[in-house]
């Protein structure tokens, strides 16, 4: 199955996740990327505020075309219970181009459960696999990715 893994991360932590499923499943992957500066404290609270309004961005242009895979998996963090911005505006904008999804999602420790469930609303899609990581999964995410990859393949 053709596999594109795309993802946003405002602190490398749930791109160190994506990397890491790349790796084991050897799939192309896109990082989305805006011009919204949403580092430090105050760009933890915009992040938070833009999610939790539902508000899109203007995300760059992508390299890889979703229609082009049988399978897109989607890596956001959880921005105040909710799908961060970046990743947010991705699935508005190409949600119909996608043939099957199967996401993950970094926190701190709560609001991934309506992350998740947003993306197959999102989507319309059933997912494959969901699955979460908190900061304490974060320390050895191995066996998460394990069980997930399972579940994708």
């Amino acid at each position: 199955m053709k596999t594109l893994l795309v993802y946003y991360s405002r602190t490398d932590v749930t791109k160190k996740i994506a990397k890491m499923i790349q790796e084991k499943i050897n799939c192309d992957i896109e990082e989305i990327t805006d011009d919204d500066k949403y580092s430090g404290k105050l760009g933890f609270l915009k992040g938070g505020m833009n999610a939790s309004m539902g508000r899109t961005s203007d995300i760059n242009i992508i390299s890889k075309n979703p229609t082009d895979y049988d399978l897109i998996i989607i890596g956001t963090p959880v921005w105040a219970s909710n799908i961060a911005t970046p990743i947010y505006t991705y699935l508005m904008k190409y949600n119909k181009d996608f043939k099957n999804v199967a996401s993950f999602c970094t926190c701190m420790g709560n609001g991934y459960e309506k992350t998740l469930k947003n993306i197959s609303e999102i989507t319309g899609k059933e997912q494959i696999s969901t699955m979460f990581f908190t900061a304490e999964d974060i320390k050895n995410p191995e066996e998460k990715i394990n069980i997930f990859i399972n579940e994708i393949k």
